[in-house]
C-alpha cells in the first residue's frame, strides 16, 4: 500500500470527521451486539417457564422487556449506522474533490512535452476513473474496514468467554479463509491493472473517434471504427472477465466456510448440550447468531481486499503523473513589468519529442512597440519563435532576452499575462460567443466586446445569428467557420489589450479583403504595442516595421517591405507570385 501513503495528508486534514466516524462506526456495532445475548435470554426465559422454574407472569413480562430492549438497540444501531455513514462517505467524496483538484491543478503546470507524449484519454481516465477507485479506498473501505474489526474484536471474545470449546470449532475456518484472501489479492492486483489501463485505451480511441468524426465521415470510415471498436470491446471483455472470474472466488468461498462454521455450531454445540457441558440451548441460538454476524465482516474482508488493491493499482498511475515536474518552472516570485523589447541571442532549440532542431543559432531584436513579421515555408521555424516567447519551452542553447532580461528572470505569469496569441489552429471552448471573447478580460462589458468583435470583422457574422453572441458553439468551436473562429479569437486576443501580440498564421481561412480590413484595424490597436506576425502571405507582412525570412530553422533575409522587394530572394519571389495570383 506504498502508492496509497499520497493520501495521508488528506487523511490529516480530515482527521476529526474521520475519528468521529470510526467512533460512531464501533458504538453502532456494539449496539448490534445486543440482540444476540436477549435472544439467548429469551430463550432461556422460555426454557425456565416450561420448566415451570418461574411463573409465567414472570415469563411474559422478562420475554416482553427483552424484546424491547432488543428493538431499542436495533433502532440505535440504525441511527448511528445512518451517521456513520454521512460521516465517513462524506470524508471520501472530500477526499476525491481534493484529489481531483491536485491532479488537474498539476496537469496545468506541466509543459507541452507531457501532452505530446500522454494522450487526451488516459489523462481524463486518471482524473476520473483512477480517482473514484481512490475514492472507494478513501471510504468504504475505512468505514467497512472498521465495522468488520469491531465486530471481530467484540464478538470473537464473547463467544470464547460464554463457550470455548464450541468457539474455537466456530472459528476454525478463518484462517483457512485469510490464507485464500491473501493469494487471491495478489492476483487481484495485476488484473485490477491491466483493467485500469485499458479503459485508458478506450477513453483514448472514443475521445479522438468523436473529435475526428467529420474526417471519419468524409472518409466513409465508419465500419472501420465500429470493428476497431468491436475489437477493444472484446478486449475490454476479456479484461473485466479475468477479474470478475478471482472476484468471484470470493463470496462462495465465504458463504461455504460460514455455512461449515454453521455445522459446527450445531454439532458441536448440540453434543455439548446434551452433556450438559452448556447450560441452555440459547447459547446454541446465540452462537449461531454471532456466526451469521461474522458472515458479512468475513465475506467484507475480501471486497474490501479487491477495493484496497484496485486503489494501490488506480493511485500508482496517479502518482507517475504527480511525479512529473514541469521543465518551465517560475523562478521569480513577484511580479515583474513587461515592456515588450524581445531579444534573441543565438538561439537554438531542438523539440524534444521529435529531436527536429526547429531554430539553428538565431538572432535579432525587436523593440518596444515595433510589428515584425516572420515569413517562410513550413517547418522553418517560425511558429517556434512564438512558443519560446510565450515561454512555452526553454531554448536548447542561447538566450532570450525580455527588456534585456533572461526570459527565466520574468515572473511567468507577469510574462504570458501581457501577451495576446492567437494561435495557427483556433481554440474555442463549448460555451457562448460573447463568452469566448470575454475569455481575454472577464470583466469586460457586452458592449465592450461587440466593438472588439468589430474590429475583428466578425459582429455581423455573430449579429446574423439566431441567438447572436449567446449562440452555443460546439466543442472546438465546430460551430463556426475556419474563417469566424480565426476572428473570434482574434478579437479575445484584441480584448486582452496586452503588452505584446502573438499572431500565428491567424488569417489564413481569411479572404483578402476582410484580411486588410483586420490589418488595418489591428495596426490602430497595437499602436505602441510589440506585435509579432507569423504568416504565408506577404500582404499580412509587407506593412510591418521589420520582416525577417526564414528557412530550415535559419534566418536569410531581414528588412522592410521596400528593402526585400529590391533584392532578389525568397521575399521578392513569394511577393511576385501572390500579386499575380491576386491579379
Amino acid at each position: 500500500m506504498k502508492e496509497l501513503k499520497h493520501l495521508n495528508k488528506y487523511f490529516k486534514k480530515y482527521w476529526f470527521k474521520l475519528f468521529m466516524g470510526i467512533l460512531i462506526t464501533i458504538i453502532a456495532r456494539v449496539f448490534s451486539l445486543v440482540m444476540p445475548s436477549y435472544v439467548s435470554k429469551s430463550i432461556q426465559t422460555a426454557e425456565d417457564a416450561f420448566a415451570k422454574t418461574i411463573s409465567g407472569t414472570v415469563a411474559k413480562e422478562l420475554l416482553l422487556e427483552y424484546i424491547l430492549i432488543i428493538i431499542g438497540a436495533a433502532l440505535l444501531s440504525a441511527l448511528f449506522t445512518f451517521l456513520m455513514r454521512q460521516t465517513i462517505i462524506n470524508v471520501s467524496r472530500y477526499i476525491e474533490y481534493d484529489l481531483k483538484n491536485e491532479v488537474f491543478d498539476h496537469y496545468q503546470f506541466l509543459n507541452l512535452n507531457f501532452y505530446k507524449k500522454n494522450r487526451i484519454g488516459d489523462l481524463m481516465n486518471r482524473i476520473s476513473e483512477d480517482v473514484n477507485q481512490v475514492r472507494m479506498y478513501a471510504g468504504p473501505a475505512i468505514m467497512y474496514g472498521m465495522n468488520t474489526l469491531t465486530m471481530f474484536v467484540c464478538i470473537i471474545p464473547l463467544m470464547f468467554i460464554k463457550a470455548p470449546t464450541l468457539a474455537a470449532y466456530t472459528l476454525i475456518p478463518l484462517p483457512i479463509l485469510s490464507v485464500l484472501i491473501y493469494q487471491i489479492s495478489k492476483i487481484i492486483h495485476k488484473r485490477s491493472t491491466k483493467v485500469q489501463e485499458f479503459l485508458s485505451t478506450l477513453s483514448t480511441f472514443t475521445q479522438e473517434s468523436f473529435s475526428g468524426v467529420a474526417v471519419i465521415k468524409a472518409y466513409g470510415l465508419e465500419p472501420k471504427i465500429n470493428d476497431e471498436l468491436n475489437g477493444l470491446a472484446i478486449q475490454g471483455k476479456n479484461t473485466s472477465m479475468d477479474l470478475a472470474k478471482v472476484n468471484a472466488w470470493f463470496f462462495p468461498l465465504m458463504i461455504l466456510l460460514i455455512g461449515i462454521s454453521n455445522i459446527f455450531v450445531i454439532y458441536i454445540g448440540g453434543r455439548q448440550y446434551i452433556n450438559g457441558e452448556i447450560a441452555s440451548i440459547g447459547i446454541i441460538a446465540e452462537f449461531i447468531l454471532y456466526v451469521n454476524m461474522l458472515t458479512w465482516p468475513v465475506a467484507i474482508v475480501g471486497w474490501l481486499t479487491s477495493i484496497i488493491q484496485r486503489a494501490e493499482a488506480s493511485q500508482k498511475r496517479i502518482n507517475e503523473f504527480l511525479k512529473e515536474q514541469p521543465t518551465i518552472k517560475n523562478e521569480v516570485k513577484e511580479l515583474t513589468p513587461i515592456e515588450g523589447d524581445i531579444t534573441f541571442k543565438n538561439v537554438t532549440f531542438t523539440y524534444e519529442d521529435t529531436n527536429i532542431t526547429a531554430l539553428n543559432n538565431i538572432s535579432f531584436t525587436i523593440k518596444a512597440g515595433e510589428t515584425v513579421a516572420f515569413l517562410g515555408k513550413t517547418g522553418s521555424g517560425k511558429s517556434t519563435i512564438l512558443d519560446l516567447v510565450a515561454r512555452l519551452y526553454d531554448v536548447s542553447s542561447g538566450t532570450v532576452l525580455i527588456d534585456n532580461v533572461p526570459i527565466q528572470q520574468k515572473n511567468l505569469n507577469s510574462l504570458r499575462s501581457s501577451i495576446g496569441a492567437v494561435p495557427q489552429d483556433a481554440f474555442l471552448f463549448s460555451d457562448t460567443i460573447e463568452n469566448n471573447i470575454r475569455f481575454g478580460n472577464e470583466n469586460a462589458s457586452l458592449q465592450e466586446i461587440k466593438e472588439i468583435a468589430k474590429k475583428a470583422v466578425v459582429h455581423e457574422n455573430i449579429e446574423g445569428f439566431a441567438k447572436k453572441y449567446d449562440t452555443i458553439l460546439g466543442e472546438r468551436g465546430i460551430t463556426l467557420s475556419g474563417g469566424q473562429k480565426q476572428r473570434v479569437s482574434i478579437a479575445r486576443a484584441l480584448l486582452k489589450d496586452p503588452r505584446i501580440f502573438l499572431f500565428d498564421d491567424c488569417l489564413s481561412a481569411v479572404d483578402t479583403e476582410t484580411e486588410e480590413e483586420i490589418l488595418t484595424n489591428l495596426k490602430q490597436l497595437s499602436q505602441n504595442k510589440t506585435t509579432l506576425i507569423v504568416s504565408h502571405r506577404v500582404s499580412s507582412a509587407k506593412n510591418a516595421d521589420k520582416i525577417i525570412v526564414l528557412e530550415n530553422g535559419s534566418i536569410i533575409q531581414e528588412g522592410t517591405h521596400e528593402q526585400l522587394n529590391n533584392v532578389d530572394g525568397y521575399y521578392k519571389e513569394l511577393y511576385l507570385s501572390q500579386l499575380s495570383e491576386k491579379e
